[in-house]
């Protein structure tokens, strides 16, 4: 049985993580190291909450059951980076009521094998690609966006793909400008995408 180190978990969110009443779960870990990481703990190693087994989460979160049939809801994961845990998201699925719907929230920057692993079994996807630049990626992020790119077009190469992924596009202060996320947002259209969440980052001033 797969187990995995989680930093939260959040009941009762109603259409910010998905569809319906959905379940945040937050996993540990992240292959990125964000200038203004919202989940800082994520990548702390006194960060993790506690180690959760597929059955124990199950039975956790299954006290939404109800929520999650009549608004067409479930469980979303998220993190740090939650496709790092694609066993795990694996066989919880096949664990689940089918009536759950399981949702990613991800940068997409990890090998494609977490992708493929999870394609049958995630309902949507929410992708923050940052942004399209190599450049303001590598700046804010410290890693090269190619696998984010690279897994990105491989998942809109799959039929009704774009129905279903929301993609998430920042204003982030002292990196990107307003140019940067309409440049961001036309590469992206051209790719495929129809579902944008264009937002700006708010970034406290230190005490």
């Amino acid at each position: 049985m797969q187990s995995a180190p989680i930093i939260g978990l959040g009941r009762h969110r109603l259409s910010v993580d998905g569809k319906g009443v959905t379940t945040l779960v937050a996993f540990h870990g992240c292959t990125l190291h964000c200038h203004y990481c919202l989940n800082s703990s994520c990548l702390m190693p006194g960060g993790v909450w506690r180690e959760v087994t597929t059955e124990e989460l199950l039975e956790e979160v299954r006290i939404d059951n109800l929520y999650f049939v009549a608004t067409g809801g479930g469980i979303t994961f998220g993190g740090g980076e939650p496709c790092l845990r694609s066993l795990f998201i694996e066989e919880f699925a096949g664990m689940m009521p089918q009536e759950w719907n399981i949702t990613i929230e991800t940068c997409l920057n990890v090998e494609r094998q977490h992708v493929e692993r999870l394609l049958p079994i995630v309902s949507q996807w929410i992708i923050d690609v940052k942004d399209m630049n190599r450049e303001i990626y590598k700046a804010y992020t410290g890693k090269s966006n190619k696998r984010t790119i690279d897994n990105l077009r491989w998942l809109l190469r799959h039929e009704g793909m774009a129905e279903r992924i929301i993609l998430r596009l920042p204003h982030i202060p002292e990196y990107n400008t307003n140019e940067n996320v309409k440049q961001s947002r036309r590469l992206l259209k051209d790719m495929g995408i129809k579902t944008f969440d264009e937002f700006d980052y708010i970034v406290k001033a230190p005490s």
